[in-house]
């Protein structure tokens, strides 16, 4: 079957998840730079969960570039990642409400690793679909970064109850990691 619905689907989804984030911003109480430095906290944990949520969305569309068709598998691999994306503005809140506190920090940080998952799973259903010497098969190779991330992130949650801020930049560095474009797949299809 065609991919188009789920690839707009899930662009739907991913839009609403960046729009009730948002709408979770909080807003100053005064109009000096004082009341915006009270909302920084907020606004780092926006920014944090933004570039998550983005990055997902950019590494998805480039994995739904490399391939022609979907099926039932994939279609259900798909809503799992959303799943887990759905929850970032939860986990987002709850983390930023309490101050950082360690079972917040630790949640957030099992959403991004579910989510890694469950990333991973899709890439793996599209691979097994299209067959191993297809453009995403050969693009994504052995998925080294993806790899680190969820290393990192099944590091970082029990560390959150430790050290919150070492998890938190834990998350941070996957976040640095994935920033820098990865070309693969459009090196692949060029």
């Amino acid at each position: 079957m065609s991919k188009g619905r789920l690839e707009a689907f899930s662009d739907g989804v991913i839009a609403i998840i960046i729009t009730i984030m948002v709408l979770e911003l909080a807003i100053p109480s005064g109009t000096d730079w004082v009341a915006l430095k009270s909302v920084m906290p907020t606004l780092g944990k926006y920014l944090l969960s933004f570039i998550f949520v983005g990055i997902y969305w950019n590494n998805h569309h480039h994995m739904l570039h490399a391939v022609r068709e979907v099926n039932g598998s994939i279609l259900w691999a798909n809503l799992h990642l959303l799943f887990w994306l759905s929850l970032v503005p939860f986990v987002t809140n709850w983390m930023g409400e309490n101050h950082f506190a360690a079972l917040p920090v630790a949640l957030y940080g099992t959403v991004l690793l579910m989510a890694g998952i469950a990333y991973y799973i899709l890439s793996r259903a599209l691979i097994r679909y299209h067959g191993q010497n297809s453009p995403l098969a050969t693009a994504v190779g052995k998925d080294v970064k993806g790899k680190v991330s969820v290393f990192l992130y099944a590091i970082a949650v029990p560390l959150a109850f430790a050290n919150r801020w070492l998890a938190l930049g834990l998350y941070v560095a996957v976040a640095v990691i994935w920033l820098i474009p990865d070309r693969r797949i459009e090196r692949t299809l060029a």
